[in-house]
């Protein structure tokens, strides 16, 4: 016995809004493609769930609560009804905590069982709803486990096949988003675009005295962007030998590659922090920006 569950378990929050049905249709398609199981999830929030903003929003007291229950109540329930309808074989369950929905989802991501958590970066909520993906942002930055955001409206709806389109820069957090991205690539029998962006380093170094001649020579640096990305592709490669890849060293800042080369029908998996990221901020500048600016799926890998 090593420990490892029987079975892991994709985990999705669902609110109602169009942008988790979406979340709620991927991962049930993920989870049966790669024989995983689905926990769907809606979180009840408790009374002061609006944190600093509690004094000044209305409490509607037990009959609020016991209306939040059964809400909540009917929709996994008519989730897990329509997932079953379409993936007929597919294990559901479902849960209903009574927290904020980052906080229940990051206790089901730390569960053992629990393969990734899946949300979509926009919910319902009026003013909540103007902060996109914070709940998909608080999560990324904290899961054990890779967390997947889908936008509003995407294309990778069920039988719909994409890439995976992956980021690389030779960062420890780069190395497993490509581990991920593999795994990702081999169950879903996708061809995986594996992204190094490089960009001129004069305007980098310009400013700190004598610099070498090769760091203005732009097919230098380009080499040295491939050779990284190199290096790290074949640590995977042996273990994924039937995995298609294609390299593309881009010219261009990392977020502009990665959202030029991805289509709505693609994953496009980063990691969380890539080289030189502050170590303060909840996530990286590139794998918050891709979030931001992804018309489909994004894997953030920390």
């Amino acid at each position: 016995m090593n420990g490892t569950p029987e079975k892991r378990w994709i985990v999705v929050g669902v609110d109602g809004s169009d942008s988790s049905r979406y979340a709620l249709e991927w991962s049930a398609n993920q989870a049966a493609q790669r024989g995983r199981g689905l926990t769907v999830l809606t979180a009840v929030g408790p009374p002061d769930a609006a944190g600093a903003f509690r004094e000044i929003v209305p409490r509607g007291g037990e009959q609020e609560t016991s209306d939040r229950l059964r809400d909540a109540q009917a929709l996994v329930d008519y989730a897990r009804e329509w997932i079953q309808r379409l993936f007929p074989e597919l294990d559901v369950r479902t849960r209903m905590p009574t927290a904020r929905a980052a906080d229940a989802l990051l206790e089901e991501a730390e569960l053992p069982d629990t393969a990734a958590v899946v949300v979509g970066s926009r919910g319902l909520g009026g003013l909540a709803s103007a902060f996109v993906g914070s709940v998909g942002v608080e999560l990324a930055a904290h899961a054990p486990v890779p967390v997947v955001v889908l936008p509003k409206k995407h294309e990778t709806a069920h039988r719909t096949k994409g890439r995976v389109v992956a980021g690389v820069d030779g960062s420890e957090s780069s190395r497993r988003a490509v581990a991920f991205a593999f795994a990702q690539a081999r169950w879903t029998e996708s061809e995986l675009v594996a992204v190094c962006a490089w960009q001129p380093m004069a305007a980098f170094v310009s400013a700190m005295g004598p610099v070498p001649p090769e760091a203005f020579d732009d097919d230098a640096v380009e080499a040295s962007a491939r050779r990284t990305a190199e290096a790290e592709l074949d640590e995977m490669r042996a273990d994924y030998p039937g995995v298609s890849v294609d390299l593309r060293t881009v010219r261009a800042h990392p977020v502009v590659a990665l959202l030029d080369e991805a289509t709505p029908a693609d994953l496009i998996v980063v990691g969380s922090r890539g080289r030189g990221g502050f170590g303060g901020l909840l996530l990286g500048s590139v794998s918050q920006s891709v979030l931001h600016g992804a018309h489909g799926p994004v894997a953030v890998v920390r």
